[in-house]
């Protein structure tokens, strides 16, 4: 596809996510009782007003309405073949969707059942598309992954994990979504690089719908992306990555992996943190997540609070975490091309992630300032 053609894809995927945004937001008072995020005191929330969480069905409307102009465009062309392997993408993502999504409405969906449902999306869209990692570029787990059940049962971790990974930053307006996009288009860069159309096409696609959603939600929060559409754009991303592993074998698993490094090692690291220095459970929801402390320790501290733009110190958080985040899947994409340097970009992501946090956690801060971190650090001294 030429620019011009990626350009078109993606405005088609733009608009049917603006629109549907804007339907959703205008159309509130209405669904607002079963859609709004009433609850404002839980431990992660940051927002002062109830907000509708069902963005996601904006985001899954402009990637579908994407994928079908994307087959009306090019039927007459070579490329009817990627138009059907989009829509059975489509098809395998909705157990991850609607179990997101049912818990946007109930609020009674456990975080085991959505991990479960989308590692059912994983294991349908390995059966629809073949997207089963065999090789991981890791002495002695490819030998493993030659055996189909560790196969599909490793896809389905990776799948799961990442799409819980992207539920996890979507913490603050424009976070994960702008996360999202970076990512999305990091990956579509290597796969245009090598030639490969479809996860190019399905790059554009979510970057299209996401940044529809963006209008709405970015700066003044007026809708969230809730479950459904964080773990249906964690699983769509993931599946990007497998499939650029599965149909190209130029490109090494690590570099995949540094591009999509920060909501990686945000979950990895919150699983060891509550696990071995908090002993509570691995899916506990906490306060001390990345964005989290940045916006308490360095957006409180450096932006005022404003009465008439009371979005204003959460919307900070996406003006911080995401330009690293940008730099970082660049550099991956521009040197990824060898092992040795994709494993140093995930090295080098890995240690600036701790040596923030620890900074944030650790550092010297007023009284003040100390006091705007959540009470589970003062009963959790490890972690000063």
């Amino acid at each position: 596809m030429s620019e011009i053609q990626f350009f078109q894809l993606a405005s088609v995927a733009f608009a049917a996510s603006l629109v549907v945004s804007l339907l959703i937001v205008m159309s509130q008072k209405w669904h607002g009782g079963l859609s709004h995020d009433h609850d404002l005191n839980g431990v992660q929330k940051v927002h002062t007003t109830a907000v509708p969480r069902i963005g996601g069905l904006a985001v899954l409307a402009g990637v579908v309405l994407g994928c079908i102009s994307f087959g009306r465009m090019y039927q007459a062309s070579r490329t009817p073949l990627i138009g059907t392997e989009m829509v059975l993408l489509l098809i395998a993502s909705l157990p991850a969707f609607l179990a997101g999504l049912i818990e946007d409405f109930t609020k009674r969906v456990s975080v085991r059942v959505r991990l479960l449902a989308t590692a059912l999306s994983a294991l349908v869209a390995s059966a629809l598309l073949g997207a089963t990692l065999r090789e991981l570029d890791i002495w002695g787990v490819d030998a493993l992954l030659a055996f189909t059940p560790v196969a599909l049962l490793v896809t389905a971790i990776v799948v799961a994990g990442g799409s819980n990974a992207i539920n996890i930053i979507d913490g603050f307006n424009g976070l994960s979504s702008s996360t999202i996009v970076i990512m999305a288009a990091g990956l579509a860069a290597v796969a245009v690089r090598c030639g490969d159309h479809l996860v190019a096409d399905l790059g554009m696609v979510v970057i299209g719908a996401t940044l529809g959603f963006m209008v709405l939600n970015y700066p003044r929060g007026k809708l969230f992306l809730g479950d459904g559409g964080a773990y249906f754009l964690g699983f769509w991303v993931s599946e990007m990555a497998v499939l650029l592993l599965v149909r190209n074998a130029s490109v090494n698993a690590w570099q995949v992996l540094s591009i999509c490094a920060y909501p990686v090692i945000e979950v990895l690291f919150s699983i060891y943190r509550r696990r071995f220095i908090q002993n509570v459970s691995p899916g506990a929801p906490d306060a001390l997540h990345l964005h989290t402390l940045v916006y308490r320790r360095m957006v409180f501290k450096y932006v005022d609070k404003s009465s008439r733009n009371p979005w204003k110190r959460n919307a900070a958080v996406a003006c911080i975490i995401p330009p690293v985040v940008a730099v970082c899947v660049a550099a991956s994409v521009l040197v990824g091309t060898s092992i040795a340097m994709s494993i140093l970009t995930v090295l080098a992501q890995v240690l600036i992630y701790i040596a923030v946090y620890g900074r944030l956690v650790r550092g010297r801060w007023t009284t003040a300032e100390a006091g705007r971190i959540d009470a589970d650090v003062s009963v959790n001294p490890r972690l000063r």
